[in-house]
């Protein structure tokens, strides 16, 4: 199955980490394994960059923006356009590669190229809306507005757990600005990578821009220094943990430059007494065991009303104990494994941690022995004083908590360092509006009746607080990858100044 899907995206066994508008065919660096994390069997191999290598990138990429920034908007937009189209078609296998890779199950695979798909119909329609404002001068005669210039060469850091659409979302968008982009993939997803490059250079190749989208794989974390130190790059996206945000976000202030980051997050849900039970339980179930638990926007958090507390749990430890776990490609699996054994580990040694702050287990808890990364979805009854309620593990395990005052359990919400998602389920107006009040939830996506995870790409998503402020996909986004500029112009022949000043000699 893995060599006729390698085929496809011709991967070679041992495959370049290098494109700089061709591949890179024997780059400087070392070669790892990428592993499929359902049985620990290698998909491929990854040849690494030097900094020799990441320099030639660097230089494509910047010649390409020269060029690239010249191209109509629209037209951009029509070539962005085409790469919806080449993912269409490779949609299945492409879901099923980053299936193999990621351990998502297949629906959660394909959705990730929708995701993609959906980004590039966007951006082409954005494409005719880089507009910017006309503002009323006070001046007489002068026309003062403003305009939207392309930025330049855009890095983009990103994470396991969504290998191909948080690329899509910041280099669709920034090639739909007129930028070009060099990508960092996390070293656990470096063939999805691959293969997400050879699908859209040979589109890009074939309307003369081939070094509008390059890709820097290194040697651990290498690149992503190499990109945040490059004065040459005035943006950088970066997905990952609050530690590696705060890392990237440091050193790329220090030249001054723009960071947009999209950091951790420690995901809270609220379950009213006027909730519809039904659909809170769906709503809970895939947000906190969807990939299994490996999305930044995974319920972390559960604050039930004490008065619905002993019969919601019940059917939630019910729900629980339904899940199937296995091999992700399988059609009935609804959960797969952990990314690697360090994820294993981590969530082992947190579960032990919580029983020490005086947690209980009240659902999976443990390691399923055998090949693969696999894990049980975790159900632990805590407080809100427990100090590891304030981190975020990145895994299935749920921190369940009674409330008896909303107010309570909006405090409890953002009690926390992270600021990404939050939910609430009821069936109450007051209680919704007092979610998404100035007083409610200081996350920077809040959802009434639906989860905290599954975002549309129409909205900006994103954080605040330790979750690092950026929004990427939807909305205006798209100003993060350009300069704005203001303009006036005088149409007569005097010069009045701002404020009434007066200069005469």
């Amino acid at each position: 199955m893995i060599a006729e899907l390698l085929e496809k995206f011709g991967i070679h066994q041992a495959h370049s980490g290098v494109f700089a508008g061709d591949w890179i065919t024997k780059p400087g660096g070392p070669e790892f394994d990428s592993l499929n994390p359902s049985d620990g069997k290698v998909i491929a191999s990854v040849m690494c960059a030097s900094s020799k290598n990441y320099e030639q990138v660097m230089v494509r990429a910047g010649e390409g923006f020269k060029r690239w920034r010249e191209v109509p908007a629209p037209m951009r937009g029509e070539i962005i356009r085409e790469v919806g189209i080449a993912l269409r078609k490779h949609k299945k296998d492409l879901g099923l590669l980053i299936t193999l890779e990621t351990g998502k199950i297949l629906s959660e695979g394909q959705g990730e190229v929708q995701e993609m798909i959906d980004m590039c119909d966007f951006a082409t329609g954005l494409s005719r809306q880089l507009h910017g404002l006309t503002i009323a001068s006070e001046r007489k005669d002068h026309r003062l507005f403003e305009q939207w210039h392309p930025l330049g060469v855009v890095g983009i850091i990103s994470a396991f757990n969504f290998p191909a659409a948080v690329w899509a979302w910041n280099a669709i968008l920034a090639a739909i600005c007129g930028d070009t982009s060099v990508w960092k993939p996390s070293n656990h997803t470096p063939i999805t990578s691959i293969a997400v490059i050879n699908i859209v250079a040979s589109v890009m190749k074939s309307n003369g821009y081939g070094d509008v989208f390059s890709l820097c794989i290194s040697e651990g974390h290498l690149a992503a220094e190499w990109i945040a130190q490059d004065k040459r790059i005035p943006l950088v996206s970066a997905t990952g943990s609050c530690e590696m945000g705060r890392v990237v976000g440091a050193k790329v202030s220090q030249r001054l430059g723009r960071s947009l980051l999209e950091l951790g997050g420690n995901n809270a849900a609220i379950i009213s007494p006027s909730a519809n039970i039904d659909l809170a339980l769906r709503g809970v179930l895939f947000a906190a065991v969807g990939t299994a638990g490996q999305r930044c926007t995974t319920l972390r958090r559960l604050f039930v009303h004490d008065s619905i507390e002993t019969m919601f749990m019940e059917k939630l430890c019910t729900a629980y104990g339904s899940i199937t776990i296995g091999n992700p490609w399988e059609e009935a699996v609804l959960m797969g494994p952990l990314i690697s054994e360090p994820a294993v580990e981590k969530m082992m040694l947190a579960i032990e941690e919580a029983k020490k702050q005086g947690g209980k287990v009240l659902a999976g808890g443990n390691r399923i022995l055998g090949s693969g990364n696999f894990v049980e979805p975790t159900i632990i009854l805590a407080s809100p004083e427990m100090p590891i309620m304030q981190q975020e593990t990145f895994a299935p395990i749920l921190y369940v908590m009674p409330y008896h005052h909303l107010g309570d359990a909006i405090r409890f919400n953002n009690e926390v360092p992270q600021g990404l998602s939050s939910a609430i389920f009821t069936d109450r107006v007051s209680e919704a509006e007092q979610f998404l009040s100035t007083r409610g939830s200081d996350c920077g996506i809040a959802n009434v009746n639906i989860g905290t995870s599954g975002a549309e790409i129409g909205g900006a998503f994103g954080g605040e607080k330790d979750t690092g402020g950026g929004r990427e996909s939807g909305s205006d986004c798209w100003k993060n990858y350009m300069r704005r500029q203001t303009c006036t112009i005088n149409g007569s022949d005097q010069l009045p100044l701002a404020q009434g000043i007066q200069f005469d000699l």
